[in-house]
């Protein structure tokens, strides 16, 4: 299979456990082992994950995500450091090497700052063992904890890189048919974006910002900028090396790029 350029989106609902709000070493090892798979296959893989406010709850004494923006910033600054921790040793499990990059849109929406983020990736991206790890630098910056969990984010990455796949993880199974009945299953594959609102509904967890429609949102974004976009489960990480080499019927969506 020709080799690609894959950006994998990982939300704080599938970063932590479905039923305490802190994180999920069990389904992060999964996450990460489906990256090592997919680099083995010989893709370039860019991960933007959320996480940093879970991560740092249990730090500071927390047992639930505060309302206040200066406490999320502060649980931000903490988590952080907690979150590349995880994702270091478990990269190093699989002989690979964690690479932070933390960034605001303004960064991406300035053109010179933009190139210079860009560059720094492509640079990242010629030492094989080197997984990039995006989020949003929450400890200045809001427009994530306000609105998007990085959703925006990683479509904004995906199209300066030029990517060939964006995958949107969630704790769904793509875009769901029927929301009253989840055993129909999801939308297999989507060429209008905006014929296909209506299956969304802006569902949050505890932890996350984001929802389905923020997702859609990102995905309309991407594939007009011509990115292949998947909305898949996090839940079924093992799946994911599969999905991206294009089977995995029945178990994601997949959103045609516009050429």
């Amino acid at each position: 299979m020709k080799p690609m350029r894959i950006v994998l989106k990982f939300g704080s609902g599938i970063l932590t456990k479905e039923k305490t709000p802190e994180p999920d070493p069990v389904q992060l090892r999964k996450l990460v082992e489906a990256v090592a798979l997919i680099k083995q296959a010989g893709h370039a893989v860019v991960v933007v994950s959320s996480g940093a406010v879970a991560s740092g709850l249990k730090p500071l004494e927390m047992d639930r995500r505060p309302a206040d923006m200066t406490t999320l910033q502060a649980l931000a600054a903490v988590g952080q450091t907690h979150l590349m921790h995880a994702y270091e040793g478990l990269l190093r499990d699989h002989g690979l090497h964690v690479a932070q990059l933390l960034v605001t849109h303004e960064d991406l929406a300035q053109a010179e700052r933009a190139q210079r983020f860009r560059a720094t990736i492509m640079r990242l991206l010629e030492f094989p063992a080197v997984v990039p790890i995006i989020n949003e630098n929450d400890s200045v910056a809001i427009e994530e904890l306000r609105f998007g969990d990085n959703d925006k984010l990683s479509a904004q990455v995906a199209l300066l890189w030029g990517a060939d796949q964006l995958l949107l993880l969630t704790s769904a199974p793509g875009l769901l048919r029927d929301l009253n009945r989840p055993e129909e299953g999801p939308i297999e594959v989507v060429e209008d974006v905006a014929a296909v609102l209506h299956h969304a509904q802006e569902k949050k967890t505890e932890l996350g910002s984001g929802g389905m429609i923020s997702k859609l949102k990102a995905v309309e974004e991407a594939v007009s900028g011509g990115v292949q976009c998947i909305i898949a489960s996090g839940r079924r990480a093992e799946l994911l090396p599969a999905i991206v080499s294009g089977q995995g019927k029945g178990c994601c969506t997949r959103f045609l790029a516009r050429s």
